[in-house]
């Protein structure tokens, strides 16, 4: 079976393991409600441009590393939970403020977000499926379509995130609410970390 007719079947797990939550998504989703849509586009950009580059890295031979040096893989786990253990403090302890009043912090830039998706647990079990499952024989070509369909789906599933954190400012009305909110997301962010922490 060629990597066209798996194409179908692509696009579905890009689409899902897309859409679904992960540090990726709940982090878009505070930066919708804490800083609106426009100032949050280099964060999205970051996260699509670098997720994209990240499959391709790996699908032309990356991966070898880590089975070379096993150690590396380890040090990136311990370097992934330090991270994002750091972000969700940053998000939990952000100052509250109602969407009228000016925001004192600033969203992850581009090359933030880009950089991210080396640590981002989610993301590098994105990566290893879909190119264990439509790209085993690890070609040029079939890695840069497996990274092609994911560039194409993966920013507008993560654009509905930072959409429905914007659309949430609504009722994100007081500083207590946005509290409560940050506090709430920095919570489900680190509940990320399980498959990580589980493993050691």
């Amino acid at each position: 079976m060629t990597a066209i007719d798996l194409l179908p079947a692509l696009a579905g797990f890009a689409f899902v393991s897309s859409i679904t939550p992960g540090p990726n998504n709940l982090m878009l989703m505070a930066s919708g409600a804490n800083f609106g849509v426009r100032r949050s586009l280099p964060h999205m950009l970051g996260v699509g441009i670098g997720f994209t580059a990240m499959i391709v890295a790996v699908g032309l031979g990356l991966n070898g590393l880590f089975e070379a040096l096993p150690w590396t893989h380890t040090a990136l786990e311990v370097f992934a939970v330090v991270y994002l253990l750091w972000l969700a403090w940053k998000i939990g302890t952000a100052a509250p403020t109602t969407p009228d009043a000016p925001q004192s912090g600033r969203p992850l830039t581009f090359l933030q977000a880009a950089a991210f998706q080396w640590v981002n647990p989610k993301g590098w079990m994105m990566v290893v499926s879909a190119l264990t499952f439509y790209a085993a024989d690890q070609s040029l070509g079939t890695v840069l379509l497996v990274a092609a369909v994911f560039g194409a789906i993966n920013l507008p599933c993560i654009s509905v995130w930072t959409v429905l954190g914007q659309e949430m400012r609504r009722i994100l009305t007081s500083p207590a609410r946005m509290r409560a909110f940050n506090v709430t997301m920095a919570l489900l962010l680190v509940g990320t970390l399980w498959p990580i922490l589980r493993a050691f």
